[in-house]
């Protein structure tokens, strides 16, 4: 591996067993590939309940993985146990979609910062004189160390929330939704406070979200998710100005323009249906039910991931042909 690659997933699986079935399982996340560079930021994004947050809570080992392996920094993660878990806990950490479950409301904002510190057993020397700096990073102050949750608006909350997260000085964060349930102007303060964040602890991300103008606003290469798999991957700068699968194309095709030109230029796609179950996806391509240029090969074999261009990938047979 590269040392350049701090993280590293290969055919990676999760199968949920659906409750009252003996046979039947929700393939999550089914066969993902891909890697995350030191200090870039990778986007995820997909429609609802393609597997984004499942293959989020799967490289950061908060559940185990039917299959496939995660290695962070060429060690691998699915093997990790006891102190050597405790040590990726620390160097990768999480921001969850929703502040308002994921801070326990039972605990003053310093009791929430405290735990993580003292759990990890980092020397700080006055708590208290450490929690005021730390606060100061995401724009808040003493006053609100003694509050609880439920005292703090939504992205006040947040930024407690990012703090958490980053107080342990961890090398790698993936961030699932963390500004969908904000308002609109306080989703732009919190993108910001991330970048920031980013550069001054060299800071890697994996970005979770549905919204895909966000996703490339933040992300120098983006992976596209569909019924559990990634269709496409590549920097993401590319792959908006020219997708390449028909699926990546449909969800740009859904993003508002605010240039009548630009908007008129941009390619029209029209996608048929809703997506296919997870418990019983198609054969083949399991966006061919949809695509209109599906072939019967399409139907019939499942495409892989393949390079097309310099970092570009993508899983669809019309780019196999050539």
């Amino acid at each position: 591996m590269s040392m350049d690659i701090l993280l590293e997933v290969k055919a990676l699986k999760k199968y949920f067993r659906v409750r009252g079935s003996l046979t039947k399982k929700v393939r999550a996340v089914d066969g993902v590939d891909f890697s995350v560079k030191r200090g870039e930021t990778l986007g995820v994004v997909g429609e609802s309940g393609c597997g984004k947050t499942t293959l989020g809570k799967l490289v950061l080992k908060l559940i185990e993985p039917t299959s496939g392996k995660i290695f962070f920094e060429g060690r691998d993660v699915t093997k990790a146990r006891g102190k050597w878990l405790k040590e990726y806990w620390r160097n990768a950490q999480m921001v969850f979609q929703d502040p308002h479950t994921s801070l326990d409301p039972k605990m003053t904002i310093a009791s929430i910062l405290l735990e993580p510190v003292r759990f990890h057993k980092i020397s700080v020397g006055d708590e208290e004189e450490f929690l005021v700096r730390q606060m100061e990073l995401v724009g808040l102050g003493k006053e609100h160390l003694y509050r609880y949750p439920h005292e703090l608006s939504g992205g006040q909350k947040q930024r407690v929330a990012i703090l958490r997260a980053i107080i342990t000085r961890p090398k790698f964060i993936v961030l699932d939704e963390p500004t969908s349930s904000l308002d609109v102007s306080v989703q732009a303060q919190i993108l910001e406070l991330l970048k920031e964040l980013q550069r001054k602890f060299s800071l890697t991300y994996m970005f979770i979200s549905h919204d895909i103008s966000v996703v490339k606003y933040m992300s120098s290469k983006m992976a596209v998710m569909y019924l559990g798999k990634i269709v496409e991957i590549g920097p993401s700068d590319q792959l908006f100005e020219k997708p390449l699968h028909p699926y990546t194309k449909f969800l740009l095709a859904s993003v508002p323009i605010p240039d009548p030109k630009t908007s008129r230029s941009r390619e029209r796609m029209i996608i048929r249906g809703e997506p296919p179950s997870p418990i019983n996806p198609p054969p083949g391509c399991r966006f061919h039910p949809r695509c209109p240029f599906a072939t019967e090969q399409c139907r019939r074999q499942e495409p892989t991931l393949i390079e097309v261009e310099p970092e570009r990938f993508v899983a669809c047979w019309l780019f196999a042909k050539k």
